[in-house]
């Protein structure tokens, strides 16, 4: 049994090992750490890229793909949540006191800052998608807050490109000056 498992697991590290299928293993990493689980698709990019520089390119705008259509995917689940919970308080108008404001139950005067900040910038706010811990519940929030999606997409993907570019392009002229070849 522990050798099958251990086959099993070399399989499945060869399997996805860069660059071998590194494009399509960048694009799934990078829809995934879009959505609200933690992970960084930074790591994969750069290793991609570290072995495949003439590949820069192609690695940044499948990465950006990715992590765009994830923010879209927390764009609908914030949608899907605010309908839902809208149906629930319909079905349940006598459920609590506050008769649907749930501003006031949703974490008071952040919440106010948040939603009057969203409002004001409106899709634009999505620029910053490509923030670490505030980016994937940013997305998912101007679903919540029925954004325009395409707008929406529009301006995560041009934020999280800028991310993957940059960000990249640092690293890797910075890996030369940390003993790093």
């Amino acid at each position: 049994m522990e050798a099958w498992t251990h086959d099993t697991v070399m399989w499945l590290l060869e399997m996805w090992a860069l660059p071998k299928i590194g494009l399509s293993a960048i694009f799934i990493i990078s829809l995934v750490s879009a959505t609200l689980l933690p992970l960084g698709s930074e790591p994969a990019v750069l290793a991609y890229v570290a072995l495949e520089p003439t590949h820069f390119w192609y690695a940044v705008v499948v990465a950006t793909i990715g992590n765009t259509i994830g923010g879209a995917i927390s764009y609908w689940m914030g949608l899907g949540a605010a309908k839902t919970y809208i149906t629930w308080r319909k079905a349940h108008p006598n459920e609590s006191s506050d008769q649907g404001n749930y501003s006031q139950k949703a974490g008071g005067r952040w919440h106010k800052t948040v939603t009057l900040w969203l409002h004001r910038l409106g899709p634009k706010a999505l620029l910053l998608s490509w923030l670490p811990l505030v980016g994937d519940p940013l997305c998912a929030l101007a679903g919540w807050m029925r954004l325009s999606f395409w707008p929406s997409v529009f301006y995560m993907a041009i934020g999280k490109f800028l991310r993957y570019s940059l960000m990249t392009s640092a690293i890797l002229w910075l890996l030369p000056y940390l003993g790093w070849n």
